[in-house]
């Protein structure tokens, strides 16, 4: 019997939440601002991801601490049927799985608060004061094609394996080609492009167990 895979964004899809812009209002209005202008071009397919990586942490420079921080916070807005979602997958014997451009750090208490082993996510580097030193530029989902590469990987694991990827963004969008079935995910944020070319497209997440192979 295939291995039944489901890859789920974490942004805006498990969360309500933007991780990366929340860490940057930490340092102001303006600098929120900045940094959500940017994830919003990059999430609706005006530029590419590995385009604004970089910078936006660069522009932030998040400590360990604020990564803490934002674990807790991303557990405060989880989407209001995640948990019940994630119950009748695992009751139909599918392995959910976190791929996330979003930071490894502030997602991994997130990913124990659902009960999901596996996060495909961008580590950061901190130095001996958990002051930010960089990022992990081999992580694929720091780029534009890297969800497809984690869930290839992940999938080459298996001898067979049935895969659905889960997102808001128009990097989930792109491994659609890639995967069994690809659901778009508009509770939070509706992205046109997303909308439109999506073979399933839902506001709840817990609407995509019954569309599942």
């Amino acid at each position: 019997m295939p291995k039944k895979l489901i890859f789920i964004d974490c942004d805006s899809t498990l969360s309500s939440i933007e991780g990366i812009d929340e860490l940057a209002r930490f340092r102001g209005e303006d600098t929120f601002r900045e940094c959500e202008n940017m994830t919003n071009r990059a999430m609706d397919g005006h530029i590419a991801i590995e385009d604004v990586y970089g910078a936006r942490l660069d522009l932030i420079k998040p400590t360990a601490g604020e990564c803490e921080k934002m674990g807790q916070l991303y557990i405060d807005t989880v989407e209001p049927t995640a948990v019940e979602c994630l119950a009748k997958l695992r009751e139909d014997g599918w392995e959910p799985i976190i791929v996330s451009g979003g930071l490894t750090q502030a997602i991994a208490p997130f990913a124990k608060f659902l009960g999901i082993d596996k996060v495909r996510a961008v580590d950061l580097i901190f130095d001996a004061d958990g002051n930010y030193a960089g990022f992990d530029g081999n992580c694929p989902t720091s780029r534009m094609g890297g969800k497809m590469k984690v869930i290839d990987a992940d999938r080459a694991e298996y001898a067979e394996s049935v895969a659905v990827m889960v997102g808001d963004g128009s990097s989930d969008l792109e491994t659609q080609p890639f995967v069994d079935l690809f659901i778009g995910y508009g509770g939070y944020l509706e992205r046109t492009k997303v909308k439109a070319e999506a073979k399933q497209f839902v506001y709840k997440l817990s609407e995509i167990p019954a569309l599942l192979p």
